[in-house]
């Protein structure tokens, strides 16, 4: 046999060689992706400290790229965050698997550290040159600028061309990649889709953006409430693989099997290991440490706890937009003359605690009846937009029977008409099909927890449609009254050499043969729409214009949801 020698890789240089598994797999991508991960740093950074995100994004072309078929794109990301001590700048920005986050179970954008160390690795290897980063906290005086490479071997960050300077701003971080890519503005992979998307699950985000050379765009904050991080959860034993869950107790070293069901698992109790040892848990390996437990053992503790039935586990880690920040920040997206919002109360999928909240709007300058509606994904307040066709949201969508409330739809299709549909999950453990966190991973419980929210939200869009056939349904007898009654009516009466009298007579009788309910209806249609619009500027005074029913009836709870 041929001797052959084994090598051993780095973190940093696995991803060097596979940046396409990190969403760097095309050179539209490469600047969406490295966007997007400035911007959820620079989001989570702000949400963590409590501080109201101001943000500004400036993407332009500034030369031809090294590949071919590309450009040279400086993509820069600036903030007002807490900021970054000068030694945390080459961990951050060029060290893979390095993060505050990792294996905390919240429910925040980042989760791994490996976004942010990729996009610094695609312009190291793109352009020869990783980030250049400027970040000031409010115990410094100056800020720090200096250029971020990744050691591609050691999986380590390099700091080059360090500088102290003068800056504005009281603290803040700001990125500046220059990277091969190509700009898309428009569809599902767009520079201003995502803009959109972000804009309209975080309403507490005041958003600047310059693209290419447009003028600068500002997107106020609709909100003045930083969203609430709830504490970090454990997972729950229910949801890991054996492999994972070994690979979990090593994190803990030499406590007791005891003492890590009960400290590294979540709805574990005294109560609960006692049942583990009816179910086959050997008492003795119990007060044994971790270290002490072999691959054999490991497997009749897992099997034990898998046969035990356990409390799901809690709902309160789990974050939400909120039906008030989404329907005032739903406005944000253009001319829009209806829509609903439903937020699902937090429930347990797959043992995970999960959220799902719902946004349809129709616009009225945007798409037409007979293109697909706009879908906006998120995971984790994170638009999703890639890989569409795959992810439990697009199932949901797709296996609802649209037509049923009004809507065309293909079979097996989205809807067709000029409307967006809003769909996010927020879970501090969403289940990715990839790395790169394009598409959620449809099981058959997210799915039906997705659809129940998607059904509720159709309903109101129903009740709406319904309404407008009414009112066009009453125009239209009303214009064939206004036509034809006078002329007939007149006809007839000369024919007949009829007396006034018998004319009113039959015009009345005509208006109630053409018209039938036109007069019912046009008093019950005065009466919904003053009581419309009295209910607009009740909800004006509150801030927030939402969707009300034919019946004039505003809906707060029911069913366990709530509707605007």
């Amino acid at each position: 046999m041929a001797k052959t020698t084994i090598t051993s890789s780095s973190t940093a240089e696995y991803f060097a060689k596979n940046l396409q598994q990190v969403g760097f797999s095309s050179p539209t991508k490469a600047v969406l992706t490295t966007l997007k991960e400035a911007v959820d740093n620079a989001l989570d950074a702000c949400e963590e400290e409590d501080i109201l995100p101001s943000i500004l994004i400036e993407i332009r072309k500034v030369g031809t790229g090294g590949s071919k078929n590309t450009d040279l794109i400086e993509v820069i990301v600036e903030d007002n965050g807490p900021g970054l001590d000068p030694e945390m700048l080459p961990k951050v920005f060029g060290e893979y698997l390095a993060s505050s986050k990792f294996g905390r179970g919240r429910c925040t954008r980042g989760q791994q550290g490996i976004g942010i160390s990729a996009a610094t690795t695609w312009a190291q290897l793109t352009n020869a040159s990783g980030v250049l980063v400027t970040s000031k906290t409010s115990k410094m005086r100056k800020a720090q600028r200096a250029q971020i490479d990744v050691d591609i071997k050691g999986n380590k960050g390099l700091m080059k061309n360090k500088e102290m300077i003068d800056w504005d701003k009281k603290h803040g971080t700001r990125v500046e990649f220059r990277i091969d890519g190509r700009i898309q503005l428009n569809g599902d992979g767009g520079l201003l889709t995502y803009i959109e998307g972000t804009t309209l699950v975080n309403p507490h985000l005041e958003l600047t953006y310059k693209l290419l050379d447009s003028d600068a765009v500002k997107i106020p904050r609709v909100s003045d409430s930083v969203p609430e991080i709830p504490a970090a959860t454990l997972p729950h034993p229910h949801t890991m693989k054996l492999g994972e869950f070994i690979t979990h107790a090593g994190i803990y070293g030499k406590i007791t099997l005891s003492k890590f069901l009960k400290t590294g698992f979540s709805r574990v109790s005294d109560a609960n290991i006692k049942e583990f040892v009816n179910n086959k848990l050997p008492k003795g390996l119990l007060e044994k440490s971790l270290t002490q437990i072999g691959e054999g053992d490991f497997k009749k503790i897992y099997q034990a706890i898998q046969a035990t039935d356990l409390q799901s586990p809690s709902t309160r880690s789990v974050l939400t937009v909120g039906e008030e920040a989404l329907s005032k920040s739903i406005m944000r997206l253009g001319d829009i003359d209806f829509f609903s919002v439903v937020a699902r109360k937090p429930t347990i999928c797959d043992f995970k605690p999960v959220v799902i909240e719902v946004a349809l709007a129709r616009f009225q300058t945007r798409g037409s009846e007979d293109s697909q509606v706009q879908l906006l994904r998120f995971a984790n307040r994170v638009p999703l937009q890639f890989d569409k066709g795959a992810c439990a949201i697009t199932k949901a969508i797709e296996s609802v029977n649209w037509r049923s409330y009004g809507l065309q739809q293909p079979k097996n299709s989205l809807p067709l008409g000029p409307y967006v549909f809003a769909v996010s999950m927020v879970s501090p453990f969403i289940k990715f099909k990839n790395a790169s966190k394009e598409t959620i991973d449809a099981s058959d419980e997210l799915v039906e927890e997705i659809r129940l929210a998607l059904m509720r939200a159709g309903q109101k869009l129903s009740r709406h449609i319904n309404r407008e056939k009414k009112a066009d349904d009453l125009e239209r007898k009303i214009q064939h009254i206004e036509q034809f009654g006078p002329i007939l009516v007149e006809k007839l009466a000369q024919l007949a050499h009829a007396s006034d009298t018998r004319k009113k007579k039959a015009e009345a009788g005509l208006e109630k043969i053409l018209g039938r309910d036109s007069k019912a209806a046009e008093k019950d249609l005065s009466e919904a729409d003053s009581r419309l619009k009295a209910l607009k500027e009740k909800m004006r005074a509150r801030g927030i214009i939402g969707e009300i029913d034919e019946n004039g009836d505003e809906h707060a709870e029911e069913d366990g949801e709530t509707h605007v």
